[in-house]
């Protein structure tokens, strides 16, 4: 056998290896991706079956409902574009975010909220309310409460908007909305979180919050700063009412198994 044909052997084995490790890591992928596409739509029928069948009876419920069913609607729309493993976990996180929604409705209703969700870690570090609180900013007032009521209609579940972390608790509107559509913050938002947040357990303070950072960043970097001064600046008011629409920043860790409520 001369040089020449030992080579051109080594060239064609060369060629077949990568070939077929090539196709072996599209398969992986199809795979992942069908996995990916698989565990989407289960969490997005899931949370279409609850918008379907329950009825909030409440103001609280029927506006965590009104959440949940806008959050059903965009996931169901970004199921349909997902074709890959990345947008598929955006569709799911957003039907999590709807199912978070059902389960507030659920307890504001007094009906058994149901299994635990899988924990968003954003969601986690950005606090909750542990108190009720009513403030006054710019001439408008504000209330928050852990518990639904009369005047907390709206829920948030937790997470990040705009880059900032707004804490898992009912209030008085939803304030985060206007950050939520513009993707930024107004000038006000500081001074209405230090008048809403301050002092409260688990939840940053309000320089820390401007910066982005959550209560357990700001511990890292000795933060603490107490009550915030300086200029608030801007109307913390406007037009906040309504549903609100979009997506929660911030991602689901494992998703875990399956639940029935």
């Amino acid at each position: 056998m001369t040089e020449s044909t030992v080579l051109l052997v080594l060239i064609v084995v060369v060629i077949a290896v990568a070939f077929f490790s090539m196709r072996g890591r599209a398969g992986a992928r199809r795979t992942q991706l069908e996995d990916a596409q698989a565990d989407a739509r289960r969490w997005v029928e899931r949370l279409g079956g609850q918008v379907m069948n329950l009825t909030g009876t409440n103001e609280p419920s029927k506006q965590a409902m009104a959440d949940a069913s806008e959050r059903y609607t965009a996931a169901g729309s970004q199921m349909e574009q997902a074709k890959t493993v990345e947008q598929c976990r955006l569709v799911t996180k957003t039907a999590l975010e709807g199912l978070y929604y059902v389960r507030a409705a659920r307890g504001a209703m007094g009906l058994d909220p149901g299994p635990e969700l899988p924990v968003d870690p954003e969601a986690r570090r950005a606090g909750q309310v542990t108190e009720d609180r009513r403030v006054s900013v710019e001439g408008h007032d504000y209330e928050a409460s852990p518990a639904p009521g009369r005047n907390t209609p709206h829920y948030y579940p937790g997470g990040r908007v705009a880059g900032r972390p707004v804490p898992q608790g009912w209030y008085s509107e939803p304030w985060w909305k206007p950050a939520l559509v513009a993707g930024a913050w107004g000038m006000g938002s500081v001074l209405l979180f230090s008048a809403m947040f301050s002092g409260m357990a688990g939840i940053a303070g309000a320089q820390a919050w401007e910066s982005g950072h959550d209560a357990g960043q700001e511990d890292a970097m000795g933060g603490g700063e107490g009550d915030m001064g300086g200029d608030g600046g801007g109307d913390a008011g406007g037009d906040m009412g309504g549903d609100f629409g979009g997506d929660m920043g911030g991602g689901f860790g494992d998703m875990g198994g399956g639940f029935d409520f």
